[in-house]
């Protein structure tokens, strides 16, 4: 299987199914904003993702579920207008689609058009199936999610590992499974064993994008905050830290202060 990069100038949900085809990895990050967002698309991410997780880093809330339709509809339009070049899809979020199907196609329209996004996320396999066709059947592209589905954290009450035994991997593997038939075009497996997730992937056509779930799958995803390292109390296993701005952005601020606290800033080439 060929693992040549080929150069895209946009990417589509076509596109990231050739490159599963052709044997070429897929880079997803979030963003929640224009500035971040212009970096993570100009450096060459495949993916962007407006992720729920803005509940998270963006607001400091303990959980996804807090964050507000209008709310990711800010954050994703935010981010449209810095993409030029990747994916953007963003998050359903919690309350706004697992009820009412109609509900749920309302929430994507208002996605689609307030914010200019080209696809959505849901968490979940077969309890929305009809939500997800509802979506579907508009013409709006989905990425669906499984494994750890951080908006029924507390039904499951941790964040640890998903699908370790028998049963739940075998209805993970079936829910991926419908999720192709039904038309999404990629699925986030999120935290779940690697041999699992390598099993995904080889039994549908369609992307597998890990985070959490080993190298066995067509791409991965992290959130942009904790790769950067402007977070620090977050340790999974998962996770490579690329930077460390957390202290970068802190020695530079307490520098700043000092600075205007000493009348070193501004200095006279730096007034007018």
């Amino acid at each position: 299987m060929s693992t040549s990069k080929k150069e895209y100038k946009r990417i589509t949900v076509k596109t990231l199914v050739d490159m599963k085809a052709n044997g070429e990895k897929i880079s997803m990050l979030t963003a929640y904003d224009y500035t971040m967002a212009k970096i993570v698309d100009s450096a060459g991410i495949d993916v962007i993702l407006v992720g729920d997780s803005a509940s998270n880093v963006m607001a400091g809330h303990e959980t996804t579920l807090p964050i507000t339709l209008d709310q990711m509809i800010y954050h994703a339009s935010s981010v449209i207008r810095a993409a030029e070049r990747s994916l953007v899809v963003v998050d359903l979020p919690f309350g706004s689609y697992q009820s009412d199907p109609k509900e749920a196609l309302r929430s994507a329209i208002r996605i689609m058009k307030e914010s200019g996004a080209h696809s959505v996320k849901l968490e979940g396999g077969k309890e929305i199936k009809d939500s997800i066709k509802r979506i579907l059947n508009a013409g709006i592209p989905v990425m669906g999610h499984l494994g750890l589905t951080p908006q029924s954290i507390y039904k499951f009450g941790t964040y640890t590992v998903r699908a370790k035994e028998e049963e739940e991997a075998r209805r993970l593997i079936e829910d991926a499974k419908m999720l192709e038939k039904i038309g999404c075009f990629a699925i986030v497996l999120e935290k779940i064993p690697a041999a699992l997730a390598k099993q995904v992937s080889e039994s549908v056509s369609i992307p597998i994008i890990g985070i959490g779930a080993g190298n066995d799958v067509d791409g991965q995803v992290l959130v942009l905050h904790d790769m950067l390292g402007m977070t620090h109390e977050f340790h999974p296993r998962f996770l490579r830290r690329y930077l460390n701005l957390y202290d970068d952005m802190s020695n530079a601020i307490s520098q700043y202060v000092d600075d205007v606290k000493s009348r070193d800033f501004p200095n006279d080439e730096e007034q007018y």
